[in-house]
């Protein structure tokens, strides 16, 4: 079963490096009018496809700190692997 954190984190690094050659592309000036368009379109649902895992990330890394608090010290266990 996949991991879904590690799914959320290769999609945001995909969606991240798409964005990435959508604005390389279009610095380029190649692009006709509607392929621009169409880039700009594509790259703002990548941009609120990232911020939205950022800001998931943000109120997680929130949520760990506030634990933190109550946490206590335990020895590493590493994962079992198959």
């Amino acid at each position: 079963m996949p991991n879904n954190k590690t799914n959320s984190l290769d999609d945001f690094e995909q969606s991240l490096s798409k964005l990435e050659g959508i604005v390389r592309k279009m610095e380029q000036g190649e692009l006709s009018l509607e392929q621009s368009l169409s880039a700009f379109e594509e790259g703002v649902n990548l941009t609120r496809s990232c911020q939205d895992t950022l800001r998931q990330a943000e109120l997680k890394v929130s949520e760990l700190i506030q634990e933190g608090e109550e946490l206590t010290s335990q020895p590493f266990q590493p994962p079992l692997t198959p």
